[in-house]
């Protein structure tokens, strides 16, 4: 495989970087990150999380993840509050502000991701998704 262009790594860079694009396209009038966007994602789905547990649901390091979680703190998306069993632990929770912004957010994810898929059938989009699983560890 001398050819490049045909390279896997270099075919998940390019895709990557298309996503980024389209991202910044949708989201640009928001201060988030994608990685901050996905870890808004697994709060909404599930709120008042650790930071290890958010660290391990989105598989991001845990030094990472608090430089991420620091910068939602600051457009006051989240906060920080003692976990009640673990003195050591700290629970992440959205704000209301946190919370009502899914409601704008979540849309243009589903649109966002309806882009990137856009030239795939239904079922090449589950052979996609089925061949990431399997590479991405």
């Amino acid at each position: 495989m001398n050819n490049v262009s045909q390279n896997i790594g270099f075919l998940l860079a390019k895709a990557y970087q298309r996503a980024c694009a389209l991202y910044k396209e949708k989201f640009g009038n928001y201060e988030l990150t994608p990685q901050q966007f996905g870890l808004m994602r697994f709060l909404w789905e599930e709120d008042a999380i650790t930071q290890v547990e958010l660290s391990n649901r989105s598989q991001i390091d845990r030094t990472t993840i608090g430089g991420l979680i620091d910068k939602l703190e600051q457009l006051a998306l989240v906060k920080r509050m003692p976990h009640p069993e673990d003195r050591r632990a700290y629970r992440i929770s959205l704000t209301e502000t946190g919370k009502n912004l899914e409601k704008e957010l979540a849309p243009l994810a589903d649109e966002l991701q309806a882009t990137i898929l856009n030239p795939l059938t239904a079922q090449e989009v589950e052979s996609l998704i089925t061949i990431l699983q399997k590479i991405k560890y």
